[in-house]
This record gives structure tokens, C-alpha cells and sequence, in this order.
């Protein structure tokens, strides 16, 4: 199947509200794929960006959940910029996507969910690379 941004859907993250404030669950029915890493940026100046990559078996699912920032997403044809500041909402991103994150607000932290461990060979690192690759599949 040839992954396109069509498949970029966004995940609701299950919270409950009183007056002590919000808290957010994460179970393994909210994320589309079973979760076997998570890491988090924090500190990215605003004029950086991270990402840069697609990869070629591990989903994802980006949460903002201190702050903002700008995810853009390229399925090799069509791009979108999409704004995440909500720590209750997650973007599902599928494998075959390139990402980049960038235009971070002071203070922001990004969660990502992975549904692989590190594995440097699943990473796509050239554009070129990914766009070959996109055309492979068609």
C-alpha cells in the first residue's frame, strides 16, 4: 500500500477535568499500533527543527504537551504544515511519511510515541532517497 498524507489522522488523548486540573491517559487502545519506544524533545531553540527523516516501518504518534510547534509532513507528492498545542491530541503519523518538526515555541515539549525500538536502518535521511523510494511503490 502507498502511504499518502490521507493517512495522517489525529488521535485523541482521553483526560479528565476537575478543579486540581487535567490529567491525560495514554492506554494501548488510544494508539493505533503497540507502542515499543517513547522519547521526548525539549530545548530546541526556535529557529531549529528535528525530524528530517521518514521511516520505512515504525508509526508514530507526535504530541505537543508543553507548548507549539509545527509538524510538516510530505507523502512525496502533496505537503501540509500542521500546527499541534494541544497535549490532548496526537498526530498519527504512518510509516512512508516524511516529517519535520519545527517552529518551536520556548518552553515546548514534544512526546513521540513509536511503535519500533532504534534501528538506524529503518531511517530514510535523503529526501531524494524517500522521493525514489515513494516512486517505487507506484
Amino acid at each position: 500500500m502507498k502511504t499518502t498524507l490521507k493517512h495522517i489522522k489525529f488521535v485523541g488523548i482521553p483526560n479528565v477535568h476537575d478543579q486540581r486540573g487535567k490529567l491525560a491517559v495514554i492506554e494501548k487502545h488510544v494508539i493505533p499500533f503497540k507502542m515499543q519506544r517513547i522519547y521526548y524533545l525539549f530545548d530546541v531553540p526556535s529557529d531549529a527543527y528535528r525530524g528530517g527523516h521518514a521511516h520505512k516501518i515504525q508509526e508514530s504518534v507526535v504530541i505537543a504537551l508543553s507548548g507549539s510547534f509545527e509538524v510538516v509532513i510530505k507523502d512525496g507528492k502533496d505537503e501540509q504544515r500542521i500546527m499541534l498545542n494541544k497535549p490532548d491530541k496526537g498526530l498519527y503519523i504512518p510509516t512512508g511519511i516524511w516529517r519535520e518538526i519545527e517552529n518551536f515555541s520556548s518552553g515546548s515539549v514534544c512526546l513521540v510515541l513509536a511503535s519500533t525500538e532504534f534501528e538506524e536502518a529503518d531511517y530514510i535521511r535523503d529526501y531524494e532517497e524517500f522521493l525514489l523510494s515513494k516512486r517505487a511503490k507506484i
